[in-house]
């Protein structure tokens, strides 16, 4: 764990690699998006984590194509709307999200949240699959999807194989909100099992438990905020924390988080028997909603 740096990598089952830390825009303005994606590239960030449902993919492609930085460089990250999941409106959506960025492909697209049943579930991750053998996204995932979802993908991946090889494509990415009071450890466990890599949205829990008694003693010893203890915690769990801010300083504070690493004992301390979300939870949804 020592040696992981700002610069460092993990290889996806689709054979790229991603950076191990994101920069999230999550809310982030369309106004100052551009702005505010180009000075985590000059604080080192190399990962962008966005969403059709963000609004602000365009000013992420301006800021990536007019970055000092080598496209190949960059990581770029988007998803497929929740709630209109489809093979069609998926397929439209690569294309939407290619148009509006200017990019000529995109790292990694997701299917944002398992809704809409089977049918358009499966739907929408054929078309993801068939952009990804195109060469329009290089690597596919899923966000917000609990195991009975990720069960049922195995049995239609299997199903899209049958249709030809390379149909049923691979999973190598799926993104949820986890932080030690919602570590997720059952859907952690499936994905790690099998290779894919788990993202971590909200890492820094919206703020909201920046004075709990736990981080204080390691705040203290390390010198470290609140928020870089929490953001070190959750690269040594093994996950891709997306971390987002406005504020330049904390961007850069986000990033500092390379030169310490807490002990085995100091990370069983974070281990909460709690499941407090603070943003939506699909990975509950039924499989028919």
């Amino acid at each position: 764990m020592a040696n992981l740096t700002l610069n460092s990598k993990v290889q996806l089952n689709s054979g790229y690699d991603i950076p191990l830390l994101g920069f999230g825009v999550w809310q982030t303005p369309t106004d100052t998006c551009e702005e505010v994606v180009k000075y985590a590239f000059k604080s080192g960030y190399k990962h962008v984590d966005s969403a059709a449902a963000y609004r602000n993919e365009a000013p992420c492609g301006k800021a990536i194509l007019s970055s000092e930085l080598k496209r190949e460089d960059i990581f770029f990250t988007s998803k497929v709307p929740a709630r209109t999941l489809s093979y069609e409106n998926t397929l439209a959506q690569v294309e939407k999200t290619l148009k509006e960025t200017g990019l000529t492909y995109i790292d990694l697209m997701l299917l944002h949240a398992p809704y809409g049943g089977r049918d358009a579930r499966k739907g929408a991750w054929k078309a993801l699959v068939e952009a990804h053998n195109e060469g329009k996204i290089r690597s596919i995932g899923v966000s917000n999807y609990g195991v009975h979802h990720l069960d049922e993908m195995e049995e239609y991946i299997q199903e899209l194989e049958k249709e030809g090889k390379g149909k049923g494509g691979v999973i190598s990415v799926n993104q949820l909100e986890i932080h030690p009071w919602l570590p997720r450890t059952d859907i952690v466990e499936w994905c790690q099992k099998r290779g894919i890599v788990v993202e971590a949205y909200s890492p820094l829990v919206r703020g909201k438990r920046m004075e709990e008694k736990v981080l204080q003693p390691l705040t203290k010893k390390y010198g470290k905020t609140a928020a870089q203890v929490l953001l070190r915690w959750s690269l040594q769990k093994g996950l891709v924390p997306l971390p987002k801010s406005v504020t330049p300083s904390r961007i850069g504070e986000n990033a500092n988080i390379f030169d310490f690493e807490l002990t085995p004992e100091e990370m069983k301390t974070l281990e909460m028997d709690e499941y407090s979300p603070v943003c939506w939870d699909p990975t509950v949804a039924k499989l028919e909603q």
